[in-house]
C-alpha cells in the first residue's frame, strides 16, 4: 500500500507589469531634474539677494564696478535715511497700503466667495447673463475706465483720499469666478441638501458649509489680491496728488528723483516695502497647506 503525500501549493506573487517599472522611472527626479530645480531657485532667489547688497552698500559702492556681489554694513543706517525721509513719507505709505490693500482682500474674499456660491449653486433669473457680464467685466483694462473713474471720484470729492484708491476695487469679476469654479467641485449639492433638511437658511448654509469648503481658495485668492493691491501704482498715482498722503508704491516712487538716484536708498526703501509682502505670503501659504490637507483628509 503506498501513501501519496500532498504538497501544499506555494502562491507565486504575479510580477508586476512592464508599465509600472516604466511609470516608476518616469516619477524618479534625475539628476538634470535637480539641476534645473536649482537653477531655477537661484534665478528667482538673486533679485532679493542683490536688493538686499545694494541696500546694505553706500551708493558709490552701488555705482561701481565691477559691483559688489556681497553684502556691506550700512543696511540700518539706509533704512533710517529711507524713514526719515520726509519727501517719500514711506511710513505713511506702508499704513494707507496696509489699510487699502487690506480692506479690499477682505471684501474681494467675502462676496467673491458669496456670488461664487450664488452663481455655482443656487437658481434664479438671469443667473448665466450675469455672469456673462461679469466676464465681459474682466476683459476691459483698467486703463480704458481711468477717465470717467476720476471724474466720478472728482464728482464724490474723494481725490487724495483713501477712498479712492478702495471703493473702486472692492470687489472684482475674477474673485467671483475663481470661487464659483473653485465652489462647483468643493461644494456637493448633497452636503446643502442636507443642510436644508436640517432648516438651515440660505445665509446659514454659506456660513457653516461654504465658507469651510472654500478655505484653501479664499486662500488664495486673499493672497493674489492682496499682492496686487499692494503693488497698484497707476491709479494711486492719478488720484493721490497730495505727497503728504501716499501709498508705499508712491513713497518708492518719490525716492527716485530725475536729478540724483541714490540706489542704495532706493533699495533699502524697496526691502521696506517687501517685507511685508514676505509676511503675508507666509501666512497666506499656511493657509492655503492646511486648506488642502484638511480638504484631502476629508475625502
Amino acid at each position: 500500500m503506498t501513501t501519496t503525500t500532498l504538497r501544499p501549493r506555494v502562491r507565486r506573487t504575479p510580477k508586476p507589469p512592464r508599465d509600472t517599472h516604466k511609470a516608476d522611472r518616469l516619477w524618479k527626479a534625475t539628476p538634470l531634474t535637480w539641476v534645473g530645480l536649482v537653477l531655477g531657485v537661484i534665478l528667482s532667489l538673486f533679485p532679493f539677494y542683490w536688493m538686499i547688497v545694494i541696500a546694505s552698500r553706500t551708493n558709490d559702492a552701488a555705482n561701481s564696478w565691477p559691483p559688489p556681489f556681497l553684502p556691506g554694513g550700512k543696511l540700518g543706517e539706509n533704512i533710517q535715511r529711507v524713514l526719515e525721509n520726509g519727501d517719500a513719507n514711506i511710513v505713511k505709505g506702508l499704513m494707507n497700503s496696509f489699510l487699502v490693500s487690506g480692506t479690499i482682500t477682505i471684501a474681494t474674499v467675502f462676496f467673491g466667495s458669496l456670488a461664487g456660491f450664488a452663481f455655482a449653486k443656487l437658481r434664479f433669473r438671469g443667473k448665466n447673463a450675469m455672469l456673462l457680464v461679469i466676464l465681459a467685466s474682466m476683459m476691459v483694462p483698467i486703463q480704458l475706465g481711468v477717465l470717467p473713474l476720476y471724474i466720478l471720484m472728482a464728482k464724490l470729492d474723494w481725490l487724495n483720499t483713501m477712498p479712492s484708491v478702495t471703493v473702486p476695487f472692492l470687489i472684482g469679476g475674477f474673485g467671483i469666478f475663481m470661487m464659483r469654479q473653485y465652489a462647483e467641485q468643493a461644494v456637493p449639492n448633497e452636503l446643502i441638501e442636507a443642510a436644508r433638511v436640517d432648516g438651515c437658511s440660505t445665509w446659514r448654509v454659506y456660513w457653516h458649509v461654504v465658507v469651510p469648503a472654500l478655505r484653501p481658495a479664499a486662500a488664495v485668492l486673499g493672497l493674489l489680491t492682496f499682492m496686487e493691491q499692494w503693488n497698484q501704482f497707476f491709479w494711486p498715482f492719478v488720484v493721490l496728488a497730495d505727497p503728504a498722503n501716499p501709498t508705499v508704491q508712491i513713497s518708492l516712487r518719490s525716492l527716485n528723483t530725475a536729478y540724483f538716484a541714490d540706489n542704495s536708498q532706493i533699495f533699502a526703501g524697496t526691502l521696506i516695502a517687501t517685507l511685508p509682502l514676505f509676511i503675508v505670503f507666509v501666512l497666506f501659504g499656511r493657509q492655503i497647506i492646511g486648506g488642502i490637507m484638511e480638504g484631502a483628509v476629508k475625502s
